[in-house]
């Protein structure tokens, strides 16, 4: 399977994996709850103040996707601290510590997630080995959990703005 994997990394590869799947529904799971709550606390009833309820919600929706970020922030700090897992090279040396662990500090890895949550990705880090499974994938899922939210507060929005007012 060298075509596949490098051989000598089959155990890195699939801890990152794992570690990319449990994170990933973990994520899911939170967007799910804090949408939830959010559908239940408004329950399809009309606001005097709707614009100030949606501004609540968009702040709401902000307040989900910073957790799920600092959860993919969390899982690459943890396997940054594990050697041979790949790691996230910061190519402006930033705070860089030779022969450990290149994300000095855990809000190294929560910018990173950041970065790869939204797509925006400046190019100042970038994942090698194994942690290029779990960038890849946070890119995905954040994209997804982005569009999910859209449509929600497209839909609670729409539901607000066009409701009789009283």
């Amino acid at each position: 399977m060298d075509w596949l994997l490098p051989a000598d990394q089959g155990i890195e590869y699939g801890l990152v994996a794992l570690v990319t799947a449990l994170v990933t529904a973990l994520a899911v799971v939170i967007h799910h709850l804090g949408l939830d709550a959010l559908a239940r606390r408004l329950g399809g009833r009309r606001h005097r103040r709707h614009r100030f309820v949606m501004a609540g919600v968009i702040l709401a929706l902000l307040g989900l996707h910073v957790v799920e970020i600092a959860c993919y922030g969390a899982a690459y700090w943890g396997l940054d601290q594990i050697p041979d897992m790949g790691f996230v090279e910061n190519r402006l040396n930033l705070g860089h510590v030779h022969g450990g662990p290149n994300m000095a500090h855990l809000f190294d890895a929560i910018y990173f997630s950041a970065m790869a949550y939204s797509t925006v990705s400046f190019g100042d880090v970038a994942p090698t080995g194994a942690m290029r499974i779990l960038a890849a994938t946070e890119a995905i899922a954040g994209l997804i959990l982005i569009a999910w939210s859209d449509s929600c507060t497209y839909l609670e929005m729409s539901r607000m703005w066009t409701a009789p007012r009283e």
